[in-house]
């Protein structure tokens, strides 16, 4: 591993092991969830992979309807998070893993369905972990992709005010480039959805752990994209709390047979 690389997986075990359990509290991160289980088609005969699984909100869902989900995360702390949620639930079907995805530690063609949500823009390299989900996927399978994805003229913005707030935070993909990414992948019968996740600023917060001081140039941000509409999350002012709606996207596609 590159020094650079560990540098950044520092960085994400240190954010998250103090998000683990406000993440896994904010209202948005529980939204939406039947989308996906949608999208993706899962039954009682899918092996699923939730590849940056975070607390287990996806895993524990998927693993309502799979006849078998795998978590994997780099942080310890979202892997105890996870296992208490399941334990919790009264799920058996559940196994955890704590590790890196570059490479995953499977073989070829392990899993009927790979996902991952909300970890993209925390990735140096996604073009090589979207290379590892799909080798691990199996034949006719399924790959799926969630994530914040801005708009080209918005990135810039979206990125700075991301880096204050979690400073984990890489490069959320634009449109084009996540395009580009999946063209480029073989991924096949590519389906797209979209939706927001929408929050108040006090309240990510509380949930946030950025540098001293930074909490209050996010606020600043905030109170100027009220007028300026820079940063692609619709800021807005609900009473006395000012909200945004971040833009999701889905992306599912199949590997080739």
């Amino acid at each position: 591993m590159q020094p650079a690389d560990q540098s950044h997986h520092q960085r994400i075990m240190d954010q998250f092991t103090r998000q683990a359990i406000p993440f896994a509290a904010l209202p948005g991160h529980s939204r939406s969830m039947q989308m996906l289980v949608d999208l993706s088609g899962v039954s009682a005969a899918d092996t699923v992979l939730d590849v940056a699984c975070g607390p287990g909100l996806v895993a524990c869902e998927f693993a309502l309807r799979a006849q078998h989900v795998t978590g994997i995360d780099l942080t310890p702390r979202m892997i105890e998070e996870a296992e208490e949620r399941q334990l919790a639930k009264g799920l058996t079907n559940l196994s955890w893993q704590l590790g890196d995805v570059l490479p995953l530690p499977f073989p070829d063609s392990s899993f009927s369905i790979v996902l991952t949500r909300y970890s993209f823009h925390h990735f140096l390299d996604p073009k090589a972990v979207l290379a590892e989900m799909i080798r691990v996927c199996r034949p006719g399978g399924k790959v799926l992709v969630v994530d914040v994805v801005q708009p080209p003229e918005k990135a810039v913005a979206y990125d700075h005010l991301e880096k204050l707030r979690d400073p984990s935070h890489v490069h959320a993909l634009t449109s084009p480039e996540m395009a580009d990414l999946i063209t480029a992948s073989g991924l096949v019968k590519v389906q797209t959805a979209r939706y927001k996740v929408e929050g108040e600023l006090e309240q990510q917060l509380k949930a946030s752990f950025p540098e001293p001081g930074d909490d209050e140039v996010i606020r600043d941000l905030f109170r100027a994209d009220l007028v300026s509409n820079h940063l692609g999350i619709d800021v807005h002012q609900q009473g006395d709390e000012i909200c945004f709606a971040i833009p999701i996207l889905v992306v599912v596609g199949e590997k080739l047979v």
